[in-house]
């Protein structure tokens, strides 16, 4: 399997947001795998085809007022902080979150 670059991802949102926002930081226990699987649906969304049909659920990530900046690491405007941090919480997944500037 090859690794994936994030870079793009990166480089993409620098032009996105630009704004007053968070730093929202998570860490999901390796061991538990729903917990995991389950993160990286929410944050990076999935795609599959089934029955010649495609289906796609885009991640937060992709989301208006949100910026990827590293794993388990999101700039996230104030009126989406609350999406977020309703899913880790739900989830019992460890986060923090930083007010910040981005400019």
């Amino acid at each position: 399997m090859t690794r994936k670059s994030m870079m793009g991802l990166v480089r993409e949102g620098k032009a996105r947001l630009r704004e007053s926002a968070f730093v929202v930081t998570w860490d999901v226990d390796s061991r538990d795998q729903g917990a995991v699987c389950r993160t990286q649906y929410f944050i990076f969304g999935r795609s599959y085809r089934r029955n010649e049909k495609e289906y796609t659920y885009p991640g937060f990530v992709w989301s208006g007022g949100v910026r990827y900046i590293a794993q388990s690491a999101l700039f996230v405007v104030p009126h989406r902080l609350a999406e977020i941090v309703r899913f880790l919480a739900r989830n019992g997944i460890d986060y923090d979150i930083e007010a910040i500037t981005i400019r």
